[in-house]
């Protein structure tokens, strides 16, 4: 079992799902992108929500929560490919020996659906928490753009999935990057939208970080593969080259959300630029 600082470290696989390839690489063309992950006859490729959990210092923590119940019975579970056969968020925690009220935290790297979902679940009476004994950790930023986004982004937040976080007084508003927790700390990206916080847990010798939708999947370390979906592409493009050549020369390692073939993976400086080598599971840090 990896071990960083006082945690032991597991993944949490919360299901499949699928989004357009064409909106996923933006602007790369298809028989560039296609020979890497093969979209499906609507276009759509595979893509994981996988979560990431710290056990250890009297704290669980959870970073991101999937997808949830959101679209069930609803006609995007079939839009968005949602399968929840393999792996669902409360079968991979109980496999780890993890109930939701044992959850102490939970940190939200941004609140579209597909990674703040699962922090409340339908009942009778309306949406209620997940986890709730957990304090759940948002940007200030990002919580006031989600309430009020954009015409291009507004599909992506389901303000119903959040909501019952304020309201039910277990959120925590983090003002800007830096320590968060024992041995974890965030940082600001805000090309794919604002404030998106990414997250690093470390110690003396390993640096893991959760990069989220900075790099959906490994094959987005290349410059020009942004996502349709990021508000700011130029900037995405600017932050991931800022993030790849600092965690290159600091050997951090690097844990995917969104990628269907590894979890983790390590930046490389090669003739080509930064990518990703030895690609592998969080059990093989």
């Amino acid at each position: 079992m990896p071990r960083i600082g006082p945690y032991s470290l597991y993944t949490i696989e919360t299901g499949q799902f699928g989004l357009d390839g064409g909106a996923m690489f933006g602007i790369v063309p298809k028989p560039l992108w296609s020979d890497r992950i093969a979209p499906d006859a609507q276009n759509r490729i595979p893509l994981h929500m996988r979560c990431l959990l710290l056990k250890g210092n009297d704290r669980v923590i959870l970073v991101d929560a999937g997808i949830g119940d959101v679209f069930a019975g609803t006609k995007y579970q079939d839009i968005y490919a949602v399968d929840h056969s393999d792996a669902s968020l409360h079968e991979s925690l109980r496999a780890c020996g993890v109930a939701p009220a044992d959850v102490t935290d939970v940190i939200l790297t941004h609140l579209h659906f597909d990674h703040c979902g699962g922090v409340t679940q339908q009942t009778r009476e309306g949406r209620s928490l997940t986890f709730p004994n957990a304090t759940h950790h948002v940007q200030r930023q990002h919580w006031a753009w989600a309430t009020d986004p954009t015409p291009k982004d507004q599909g992506s937040f389901r303000h119903e999935t959040f909501a019952p976080l304020k309201a039910q007084g277990r959120l925590n508003l983090v003002e800007g990057g830096g320590p968060l927790l024992p041995h974890v700390q965030v940082a600001l990206v805000d090309g794919h939208t604002e404030a998106q916080q990414i997250v690093m847990v470390h110690d003396e010798t390993t640096t893991l970080v959760y990069v989220a939708d900075l790099l959906p999947t490994h094959h987005h370390v290349r410059p020009a593969w942004t996502m349709a979906y990021d508000v700011r592409p130029l900037q995405t493009i600017d932050e991931k080259a800022t993030f790849l050549e600092r965690a290159a020369n600091a050997e951090w390692k690097l844990f995917f959300e969104h990628d269907p073939e590894i979890a983790v993976g390590d930046p490389k400086r090669t003739d080509r630029g930064v990518e990703i080598v030895r690609g592998r599971s969080l059990d093989d840090l």
